[in-house]
This record gives C-alpha cells, structure tokens and sequence, in this order.
C-alpha cells in the first residue's frame, strides 16, 4: 500500500517480480527524456494537433522507436522483453496526453507486419529509416464500412502485371496525415477473409489523397481519412503471399491489444495519483477532501480496480514471453483495461470538480481519451464476443 507520505505512480503499483535492474534503468531514462522533451510541450502541441517531425528523431535517439526491434535495422532487441514496452506505457501514459505518442509509436502497429511476413528487400529498406525516425509508417486496416469486421474490407488491390491498381479508402489512421508508407489491407481475391491481402502502399504515389480528422480527444493525433484512386503498387511490395493477409492482421492485433491495455491501465493508475493529489491539497467543509469518507473510498476503490487490472495485465504479458498465444485473455484484458480507464477517469474528474472539468489538466484529456481507447484496436463488445467464441461455449 502507498505511504501517507509518497503517494504517487510508483508507490501506488504492488511489488512485482516481472521487472528487474534493466526495466528500472530504461524506466528512469525514459522518465527523464520524457519530463525534458515532452511534458513541457503538451498543451502546445495538443493546441497545434500535431508533434513536431523532430520529435521522431530524438525518440529514436534514446532508445524509444527502437526498442524490441532486431539490431540488424536499427532496434535494439537484446535483453528486451514485454515488460519494457509496459513501462513505456507507463512513462508515456503519466503526461496524460495520449495522442502525442499514438503518432510517435504508430509504427508499432505499421512495421510489425513488414518485418514479420514482407520480403528482404523490403525489410531493408523500410524498417532502417522508420526506426531512426527519418521516414514514418502507419496501419491502414479501418474503412468507413468496415473496423472490426475485418472480412468486410472493400478496399480493391487488383493485379495488372508487375504492378497493383488499389481503388478505395481507409478511415480513423492514426498518423496518416503525415506518414510516408501505409501497412493497408486489400481486397485481392473473393468476399471473405480469404481474400485479403497485406500491401505496403507509399503515400506520395499518384492518386493518394488524405483528409485530416478532428476528434474528441488525441489531439496531437494526426489521424487522417486516406483515398486510393488507382493508385499504382509495385507487386513486389505485397508483405506475405497474396490473399494472406487476414493471418498477419491477427498477429499485429493481439500486440496491439495488449500495449493498448498497459496504456489504458496507465492512464487509470495517473488518474488515480491526479485525484489523491488533489483530494489532499483541497479543503472543502472545513476539512482536507481526502478526509470526506466517500472520497477517500473513491480512492481506495480506484486503486482496488488499477492494482488489479495490473496484475491480468502483468500475467499475460509473462504468458506471451513464454510463447503462448491466449487470444481470449488479451481481448478480455483489453476490455478489463479500458473499463478500469473508464471508471477511474470519471471517478477523478467527480474529484476535482470544476478544476478537472478545465482544459490543461491531464484528468480532463484522460477523460475525451476513454472511448479511442475502449473502441480502437477492437471495440469491447467485439472483444468480449471473440473471448467467447474461444471458449467454444
């Protein structure tokens, strides 16, 4: 339990035998980059609707694009393991702003599928300049009638000798107003998931258009609409075999799921640590507000909710590095997560007050930031239906 005295993230989290002298160095050089070159930007980059393009380059300096990727690209990969991506969720996540490294980390989403299924060549020449920050790489899977139900896709790829003519569009794309190559999903071959291919699409091809999206939170986000009017792909830059692609849009979900899932808990523990800061700094009725009974058990029941959704979290995480595959755990983490978000940012903004209901404090961008969260990367109802198709009920 936290003491009276220090009652912030890290005396908030239950001890764990996850973590060791590694994580706790990268947890203290990302904390210091973090407190240096993003929190005293935010509101200014949160006003702009974008982070500058030279932020890319310094992520890449301190390790941060490249954790976990292979060294032979740029990354660093020896010794790194889940939990140092946890605690990038976690340091990331204490600035409250999280649209910010939902652009800066969108090739977690975008670049797994080209190392893991596309060619060589293409590895080589995508992943070096992604990971040093010079070039950028998105994910383009949503469509206007198609998110979740990934076997809807429309989006056409068709094949006219060494070369593929992709008609359609691609909604929601985290970072696509300014990425330079999209992971897409397209429709190669017959109605289904067995027609649907993976293509890396360059973004400044003849026929590329893109529209910005505002939204209710993730400011800094750019997101984008993308359109496809004929535009011409080389075949070489198919990732995987033709018709395929359904098997690596699977893989890079489950990834997906679960960092956004240590994100969400993140942001549920730093809502957390706002409101029992404020709750003990605050007098109301001649007395600390964390000394009201009904506060202090809005606290007690946050941190219940938090600590336990780190402890799902930290179990599958441990289960993934052993080489499982618990689909129907990570949906329901994910769901566990965002819920937890849900509770714990509208239980602080309850204790601030008019305070939280002000721009410029992280409990209020928390809060606009729930539903990108409960929705992207799988939305809970689809979630709690594909854990139950994995029981086989």
């Amino acid at each position: 339990m936290p003491s009276a005295a220090a009652l912030d993230f890290d005396s908030t989290k239950p001890t764990s035998p996850f973590y060791n002298d590694n994580h706790r160095e990268w947890r203290d050089t990302l904390r210091r980059w973090v407190a240096k070159e993003v929190a005293p930007f935010v509101d200014v980059w949160e006003a702009a609707g974008e982070i500058p393009l030279e932020l890319y380059r310094k992520a890449a300096e301190v390790g941060l694009l490249g954790l976990g990727y292979p060294e032979q690209y740029g990354g660093t990969s020896a010794g790194i393991d889940r939990f140092h991506h946890i605690v990038t969720a976690e340091e990331t996540a204490q600035v409250g702003a999280g649209g910010i490294f939902a652009s800066l980390l969108v090739h977690a989403i975008g670049l797994p599928p080209v190392l893991a299924l596309g060619s060589e060549e293409m590895k080589n020449r995508i992943a070096p300049p992604v990971l040093a920050g010079e070039r950028h790489i998105c994910l383009g899977i949503t469509e206007p009638d198609a998110g979740s139900d990934v076997a809807n896709i429309q989006t056409r790829a068709v094949r006219e000798g060494d070369v593929y003519v992709v008609r359609g569009s691609k909604m929601f794309i985290t970072g696509g107003l300014r990425a330079d190559y999209v992971t897409a999903a397209v429709r190669t071959g017959d109605p289904g998931y067995g027609g649907i291919s993976l293509l890396l699409i360059e973004l400044d091809r003849p026929g590329v258009s893109r529209t910005r999206l505002e939204k209710m939170g993730w400011w800094a986000s750019d997101t984008a609409a993308l359109y496809f009017d004929d535009v011409r792909v080389p075949a070489a830059n198919l990732i995987g075999a033709e018709n395929q692609g359904f098997f690596g849009i699977m893989l890079n979900f489950n990834g997906e799921r679960l960092g956004m899932a240590a994100s969400a808990t993140a942001y549920a523990r730093t809502c957390l640590v706002e409101a029992a800061r404020y709750a003990r700094e605050r007098r109301t009725f001649g007395k600390r507000l964390a000394d009201h009974q009904v506060i202090r058990h809005k606290l007690a029941e946050m941190l219940r909710q938090v600590n336990a959704t780190q402890a799902y979290l930290e179990n599958c995480a441990w289960r993934v590095q052993q080489g499982e595959t618990p689909v129907a755990d990570l949906a329901l983490l994910k769901v566990q997560a965002t819920l937890t978000m849900e509770f714990c940012a509208r239980e602080a903004m309850q204790v601030l007050g008019g305070a939280g209901y002000l721009r410029g404090n992280k409990v209020e961008r928390i809060y606009r930031e729930v539903r990108v969260n409960a929705i992207g990367g799988g939305s809970e109802e689809i979630m709690r239906d594909l854990a139950a198709r994995q029981m086989q009920l």
